[in-house]
């Protein structure tokens, strides 16, 4: 599991909810490669990790924000997207941004409901 890139926690448990934060396609620091594809899978990766990491299955991400840095790979991104959820689709926006951290492409972040208390 990579380490977050800047001052915060990779998940946050609130009353019943796992909120992660924002995931890129990177292991051991360094992003997988360089084209959005490769990063979105690698980021979905990273996501469904920490999630069993805490013990939570993707089912329960009720709501996913994705950050794009191109916006005319909106649709390709959707694949891979349905390829991490399968037939799960949580509620979801998309972002285009100007800029991602260590030049990535790519970035979702994920709030999931558990049903546990604080």
């Amino acid at each position: 599991m990579s380490k977050p890139v800047g001052p915060y926690s990779p998940t946050y448990r609130a009353g019943g909810w796992l909120v992660v934060s924002g995931q890129i396609g990177i292991v051991d620091g360094a992003l997988v490669a360089a084209d959005t594809l490769g990063q979105a899978r690698q980021a979905l990766a990273n996501l469904r990790e920490l999630l069993e990491a805490e013990g939570v299955a993707m089912s329960a991400v009720v709501k996913t924000t994705l950050f794009l840095l191109d916006m005319g790979e909106f649709a390709a991104v959707n694949e891979v997207y349905a390829e991490a959820f399968g037939d799960h689709r949580p509620a979801r926006s998309t972002v285009s941004v100007t800029g991602l951290p260590l030049g990535a492409r790519f970035e979702v972040e994920a709030w999931a409901w558990t049903g546990g208390g604080a």
